[in-house]
């Protein structure tokens, strides 16, 4: 075999010696930060030099610097990928030959970072000819690996051998595969390739090194280096099974075929923390795995070593045990088809024998705990609750807790609540801010009963939790609970403000409490009683102890109960319509009395002791912000799935099998629950108190924004989006209260803005519930009086110059114009014209606070956002006349702020306040961008009776004419902000797509402006923006092809040349853009997900200008020195365009040839002719 790169030039050894002087120099400069950037520049010269190969072979087998090998085998591999294309057969094997023998021959050596990036060099080059190689080329290569793994050349060259391997699998895996520039399906195929024929080879190779040196291992008294080597090969093998099998993933549904017993099981739950991956390597594994006797030889290995070395403590974390308790944590994963079709009798048997073992290292809990308490690792522990995590994840509940019960008295669910137990124990009686084992355990316990639980809502008859399971699901949650209530009461004197209980938001918590709410479901009858009770205790010593006991850690134990108690009752809504939980609705089903159903008594119990806030003295005595904010947060939660239920909620069919026989029982005791609240009867009442709980959070709490966050962004917002309720608001006097409170009382006025306006779309929303549409309108007229009303009385004030700088009118007016913002936002077909009118009314004096308030920056940003929203939700459906009159005011708007913003950042100023400047500009550019594409939006949907263009407007030029506005504000700097560079170039993509023949209205200046914007989000790093750029050349030269086909101008001046703003001839923005794109597409970094989008692009600019083209290809292949290269290059330029039997036309079916060409003719070139 050849065992290094063949260059028929005769080695110099002068000049190879000074090459590797040089690169140490670089290297020892590095490390002692001397003039680091010129080293730098050096090494990447040598990465970067033509055929950098014997330079480099040299410098790995002579110099005695271990970072200079080190760079030496980097710059192997770049140069190596880079040139692949031209490196001849023999070549390639040599390279990757010379990495191999030289790991090899090197194994014994102290510096194992060298031998593990030589290694990960040949494995990267194996991989980068995987497709080239013959079979018998690859099994060279793995015949010299396979005598290493087998331990015939020494320990250290297996050792050495399983590191090799372990960079292979690395680079097969597309996870952690190494960018080389090749389309992905190239990674693909090297993935499905080694999946096939070689990995279950690779997996008994490493089984085979462990089990030959095991003996000796056990046989010791001490760490030999026979330990390394299996730690390396069980390190091995538990990559593999990481890896993630494909061909089996077609076949897989068969696994389910067992899914009443045990089966695959959706791995989506949102509340895990733990990650759990699902080995499925399919049927053809189950002799390696499974009836080899493979996991008992694990199982005894770990058993033999724990029991020899138990009385040394460090035994458990060292890489030996680590390496092969992960492998037996991974077993318990294994899934799918690989097990046969007998019912899951197999798969049983296996996860029985795994938990045999894994038993011992958490049984019993009470014990174990007390010895790590006691000074011993937790790794092994925390290794066990990974295990039955895993186990949970691919065994249904029934049979899960089955698993232990032939080596136990009891099932896994009572060890998994024995488990727990212990560590909510460990937690209460050691609370610390820094992260224990028992923190950790109770993440993965609390992860394995949510990945049980979820399956409650099966259609499994098996889903279902055995009794023993329901108790032990009830005795949890009450230690759960009896833990956060401790933890709770205790922060209520704490002076440590970092705490984590005290400072820990809802949102923060609502992860660990969506599990425990799952827990509380699986024993409903038990736990809301419970809760009912805990409640109740609670409100009677609030009232005993009233004026004569500090309330503070009752109040701290009820914030607690209220978010436990909404996670179990109900879950998130947003986005969805929510649903009383399934658990809920099949359960008390034996309750006759609407009044006795226990989620009634629960939900009452806590609507009556929140109503109690509504009196001035309680509210003083016992309901801080803090306790509001639970309340509120309560309320919001539990109204949108029980207040006037949705019919959606009501119609929920049950589908679980336990309880077909009982189906009217189940239906009585759905119709029971939903009409307690709902429409017809106390569900109005109940509304009543909670908007009249609202409207007091409001008003008697200024300047607690969480609690007025929670007010109007969830409750208030929550009751007024549901249709269903909507229309009972408006008869509520509380709603007409707050309606006036909004319009009349200034304290409302103290909230922050984003609420106001939050409060204000509130309000708009709710009038669509109104059975009249005028007398809907008329509300939205009575919300927005006092808006408009001040905003016009203020704007024709003689002194409005004066008094509009004033602090006070400055913040009245904002506020103001977030309410407007709100009402805008609530367009809907019924409130519209009044919506319409409001804004209508107030255009002038926006125009007349656009000039006023040019140096306030808030105001100038809060007045575009408003006339964005109102435009917004306006345009489609005003008729042609209201349209021109919109489309009018919208062109003064965008004249008047480029008469006060352009030139504004001056380059005089300093750095820090222009960056100031341009962010206050990017956020209004970015709402007349936004006003531009509303504007649009009228010519794709329009409801008007008569079009827009009746009347003398045409939408394509008023947008274009705004974009002639807008574009000289938007500089390169200002589209580095991401939001900004997305919308222009959406809105550009979008115009040049649809109205290309626009483009010719523009002057000069935009024009240029807009190619030079072109140009700058080609290049951009975010792949979104360049595309985007790509769509809008591609929409620009077809066009123009187009055009000029049929005997038009096209583009005109702009596509055969042009002079810029500096009066300098320029060519054609078609040739530019074609010869930048080549550029981009040879040389540049990309993803290949762009090459398609480039292709649109490349195919209409090369017919458009074919000699361009031609010249541009003519320059690039004389410019290689490289005879081979030349004609190489010819021939690719010739296949990217007549190839597939390429036409001259822009059909889909021309367009998909070229892309394949464009794929191909890449592949092909950029190897040799880009740079690292």
């Amino acid at each position: 075999m050849n065992q290094s790169y063949q260059n028929t030039a005769p080695p110099d050894l002068a000049h190879l010696q000074a090459t590797m002087r040089t690169i140490e120099l670089a290297c020892s400069s590095i490390q002692m930060h001397v003039n680091p950037s010129a080293a730098e520049a050096t090494i990447l010269s040598l990465s970067q030099s033509p055929q950098p190969y014997q330079a480099c072979q040299f410098i790995l087998e002579n110099s005695q610097m271990p970072n200079a090998r080190f760079q030496a085998a980097g710059a192997i591999r770049d140069a190596a990928i880079r040139e692949w294309g031209f490196l001849s057969t023999d070549d390639k094997k040599g390279l990757i030959s010379f990495c191999l023998c030289f790991v090899m021959q090197h194994a014994s050596s102290a510096e194992g970072y060298v031998q593990a990036k030589v290694a990960s060099v040949a494995a990267q080059l194996l991989k980068r000819g995987w497709l080239e190689f013959t079979a018998a080329d690859k099994g060279t290569f793995f015949s010299q690996v396979n005598q290493a793994v087998a331990g015939s050349h020494g320990l250290d060259m297996q050792f050495a051998g399983i590191i090799f391997l372990e960079s292979l699998v690395s680079e097969f895996s597309p996870s952690t595969s190494t960018a080389m520039g090749l389309p992905k399906e190239f990674h693909d195929q090297c993935q499905t390739s080694l999946e096939l024929d070689y990995l279950k080879s690779l997996y008994g190779w490493a089984q085979d090194a462990a089990s030959s040196v095991t003996n000796r291992i056990i046989a010791s008294d001490s760490a030999i280096p026979e330990a390394k080597v299996c730690s390396a090969a069980l390190r091995l093998m538990l990559q593999i099974l990481n890896w993630d099998f494909r061909c089996s993933k077609s076949t897989v549904e068969i696994g389910r075929r067992g899914m009443g017993v045990l089966g695959v099981k959706n791995d989506s739950y949102s509340a895990r923390k733990t990650e759990c991956n699902l080995v499925q390597p399919g049927p053809s594994w189950c002799d390696v795995l499974i009836t080899s006797g493979h996991v008992g030889w694990l199982l005894r290995l770990y058993g033999a070593l724990r029991q020899k070395f138990s009385c040394k403590g460090y035994w458990l974390d060292c890489p030996l045990a680590v390496s092969a308790r992960k492998l037996i944590v991974q077993f318990c994963s294994l899934t799918g088809n690989i097990f046969p079709a007998d019912n899951g009798h197999m798969q049983g048997q296996h996860l029985l024998q795994l938990l045999s073992g894994v038993v011992e290292w958490i049984d019993p809990p009470d014990a174990v705990a007390k010895s790590i308490q006691n000074g011993k690792s937790d790794s092994e522990l925390l290794d066990g609750c990974h295990a039955l995590l895993s186990m949970a994840a691919v065994t249904s509940p029934l049979m899960f807790d089955q698993l232990l019960k032939p080596i136990r008295p009891y099932g896994t669910l009572h060890l998994l609540y024995a488990l727990m137990s212990e560590v909510v124990k460990d937690i209460m009686e050691n609370h610390t801010e820094e992260e224990t084992w028992s923190w950790v355990a109770r993440d993965v316990l609390l992860d394995t009963w949510t990945t049980i639980l979820m399956l409650l809502d099966s259609t499994s008859r098996d889903a279902l939790l055995p009794s023993e399971g329901i108790s032990a699901a009830a005795n949890l949650f009450a230690l759960i609970v009896e833990s956060e209530l401790k933890a709770a009461s205790a922060s209520a004197f704490s002076d440590d403000n970092d705490a984590d209980y005290f400072q820990a938001s809802i949102t923060a918590m609502d992860e660990r409490l969506s599990s425990y709410a799952l827990v509380a479901r699986a024993a409903l009858d038990a736990t809301v009683p419970l809760l009912v009770r805990l409640f109740s205790e609670r409100f009677a010593r609030l009232h005993q102890g009233r004026g004569i006991c500090d309330p503070t850690q009752i109040l701290e134990e009820l914030y607690s109960l209220l978010l436990i108690t909404g996670h179990v009752l109900a879950d998130e809504w947003q986005g969805e319509t929510p649903l009383v939980p399934m658990a809920i609705q099949t359960q008390f089903m034996d309750v006759v009395e609407s009044e006795n159903h226990p989620v009634v008594v629960l939900s009452g119990s806590i609507i009556r002791f929140s109503e109690q806030s509504l009196d001035t003295e309680m509210r003083t005595s016992f309901f801080s912000p803090r306790l509001m904010e639970a309340v509120i947060w309560f309320l919001a939660r539990w109204s949108c799935t029980y207040l006037m239920p949705h019919e959606e909620s009501k119609g929920n069919n049950l589908t679980i099998d336990n309880f077909k026989e009982r189906q009217p029982e189940s239906e009585l005791s759905k119709k029971m629950l939903f009409s307690v609240f709902g429409d017809n009867d106390q569900g109005k009442f109940v509304l009543d108190v909670i908007v009249r709980i609202a409207t007091v959070s409001l008003v008697s709490y200024p300047g607690e924004k969480n609690l007025q966050e929670l007010t109007c962004n969830q409750l208030l917002h929550g009751l007024a989006r549901r249709k269903n309720v909507r229309v009972h608001l408006l008869n509520l006097d509380s709603w007409r209260n707050l309606a006036n409170a909004f319009t009349n009382e200034r304290i409302l006025l103290s909230l922050n803005p984003v609420h106001q306006r939050s409060l204000a779309q509130t309000l708009a929303l709710s009038a669509s519930g109104m059975r009249n549409s005028e007398e809907s309108n008329q509300f939205i007229r009575n919300v927005a009086s006092h808006m408009t009303t001040y905003l016009l009385q203020l704007s024709v004030k003689d002194d409005l110059k004066k008094v509009a700088q004033q602090p006070d009118i400055i913040l009245l007016v904002s506020c103001l114009l977030e309410r407007l913002r709100g009402v805008a936002s609530a367009s809907e077909p019924r409130i519209q014209k009044a919506i319409y009118e409001m804004g209508f009314s107030v255009l002038n004096p926006i125009l007349i606070f656009l000039d006023i308030y040019k140096h306030e920056s808030v105001v100038v940003y809060l007045l575009l956002k408003f006339v964005v929203d109102w435009v917004d939700g306006q345009i489609i459906y005003l008729e042609a006349h209201e349209t021109a009159a919109v489309i009018d005011f919208s062109m003064r708007l965008l004249q008047s702020y480029s008469s006060h913003n352009i030139g504004k950042i001056s380059v005089s100023v300093s750095s820090s306040l222009r960056s100031e400047e341009d962010t206050e500009k990017y956020k209004d550019l970015r709402a007349l961008l936004q006003l531009l594409a509303s504007l649009c939006t009228k010519d794709m949907v329009d409801f008007s009776s008569e079009p827009v263009e009746s009347h003398g407007t045409s939408i394509s030029k008023v947008v274009y004419m705004g974009l002639h506005i807008v574009t000289p504000l938007i500089t390169l700097e200002l589209l580095k902000y991401p939001k900004l560079c997305h919308d222009y170039f959406s809105l550009l993509s979008h115009l040049l797509e649809v109205y290309p023949e626009m483009v010719m209205q523009l002057n000069n200046e935009a024009f240029i402006h807009i190619v030079g914007t072109l140009d700058f989000g080609l290049h951009h790093q975010d792949s979104e923006v360049v595309d985007l750029c790509l769509r809008a050349l591609k929409a620009l030269s077809s066009y123009h092809y187009k055009e000029t086909g049929a005997g038009k101008s096209g583009l005109g001046s702009y596509a055969s040349g042009y002079e810029d703003l500096a009066g300098n001839s320029q060519e054609g923005i078609l040739g530019r853009f074609l010869h930048s794109l080549l550029q981009f597409l040879v040389f540049g970094d990309y993803s290949n997900d762009l090459v398609s989008a480039a292709a649109d692009a490349l195919l209409p600019l090369i017919l458009c200008e074919q000699s361009i083209y031609q010249r541009l290809a003519n320059e690039l292949i004389e410019s290689q020195g490289n005879p081979a290269f030349r004609s190489r290059l010819a021939n690719a330029f010739q296949f990217l365009t007549s190839a597939n039997n390429l036409s001259s036309t822009l059909d889909r079916r021309n367009y998909q040839k070229f892309r394949k060409n464009l794929q191909s003719f890449l592949v092909e070139v950029r190897g040799f002719l880009r740079t690292i």
